[in-house]
């Protein structure tokens, strides 16, 4: 079937089959408007899906596919590509499960072929579990390193967008310590680097990109720590010797204010709660994870598995339905830079 040349191909992974998942995946396509937006195709289980379908006690058709080529993508009916079959009926709701890391690894893979292959524009993803993929031997510890790898890319650039914030991390799972020490003039650099060239391949031409302080009052000339003046001062001058639109570094108690007020189009934070913090107290739900520097768009819920309501069908879509309006949205304006410069 035609799916609409307007529109984006949007793959949607069901994560961990134990978690909320399925039914924040079956939430997301109760909406009307992805299908406005999008053409949504589910990579899962149809089985676990039914089950969901049954805990909300909606009424939804499947149409099992092998191709996005197939899909339908027709508000009421859900297109389920299904890569792999497990005993699903060992799959049980809010445990960590092997069986149900596998299952979500091979979702991933075959979301990353699909990427690869230009057969589908994006993918949106709902959440995996940590132990289950390790216990699966998955040898990545999370999704941005599985896609990272999988698609041969240098570098996963981790995006925050919640309204117009767009907020980057030099670093994210390590102690605050290290990421104080982590945030040298050459990672700094190299992360604006990275920046300015991703925002320009979707139609963000020239950003302007404040680099966020890391002591108070950006240290106040020294008084609090000497960050600021030995490695951010002289990595945002390098980049702006290349050309690039930088500032900095701005106090953290002020970037993030002024970002939401369009001062700047993006704001690079040093370590993970810096940006966090600010993100998800400004819309919590609404926080979405946007994967940059892949050959197609990734974003994902910023929320974990939810073992303890998996099953129970009170779990919130919000932030799966924002995932994939923006996947479409910055898969669409990517898409449009690249007609313009073929």
């Amino acid at each position: 079937m035609n799916l609409g040349q307007k529109k984006t191909i949007v793959a949607i992974t069901m994560g961990d089959p134990a978690g909320i998942g399925p039914e924040i995946v079956i939430k997301t396509l109760q909406e009307k408007e992805i299908y406005e937006i999008c053409n949504p195709i589910v990579i899962g289980s149809i089985n676990i899906l039914k089950k969901a379908v049954s805990i909300l006690d909606v009424n939804l058709v499947f149409n099992k596919i092998e191709s996005p080529k197939e899909a339908i993508c027709k508000f009421g009916n859900i297109d389920v590509i299904e890569p792999v079959e497990y005993n699903y009926d060992n799959i049980k709701f809010g445990a960590v499960q092997a069986d149900a890391g596998r299952m979500s690894y091979a979702y991933i893979k075959k979301s990353i072929e699909l990427g690869m292959n230009k057969e589908v524009d994006a993918v949106a993803t709902a959440p995996i579990n940590k132990e289950a993929i390790k216990a699966a031997g998955v040898p990545q510890v999370g999704h941005t390193e599985i896609f990272q790898e999988l698609t041969n890319s240098e570098y996963a650039l981790t995006m925050f967008s919640v309204r117009n914030l767009r907020v980057f991390f030099v670093s994210r799972h390590i102690s605050l310590k290290a990421a104080c020490d982590y945030a040298t003039k050459e990672r700094v650099l190299q992360f604006v680097i990275n920046i300015n060239k991703e925002l320009s391949k979707l139609g963000i031409m020239n950003p302007r990109i404040a680099v966020a302080a890391l002591n108070p009052h950006g240290g106040d000339g020294g008084m609090f720590g000497r960050e600021e003046i030995e490695q951010l001062i002289p990595a945002v001058e390098e980049a702006k010797k290349r050309g690039i639109n930088a500032v900095g570094p701005v106090p953290a108690d002020s970037v993030f204010h002024l970002g939401l007020q369009g001062k700047y189009d993006a704001i690079l934070s040093l370590y993970h709660d810096q940006g966090h913090i600010a993100c998800k107290t400004l819309d919590f739900e609404r926080s979405v994870t946007i994967t940059l520097g892949l050959p197609f768009i990734r974003s994902s819920v910023d929320h974990g598995t939810a073992f303890d309501i998996a099953g129970k069908g009170i779990a919130s879509a919000v932030s799966l339905i924002e995932a994939t309006r923006l996947s479409a949205k910055y898969s669409k304006m990517m898409k449009e830079v690249n007609e313009i410069y073929k």
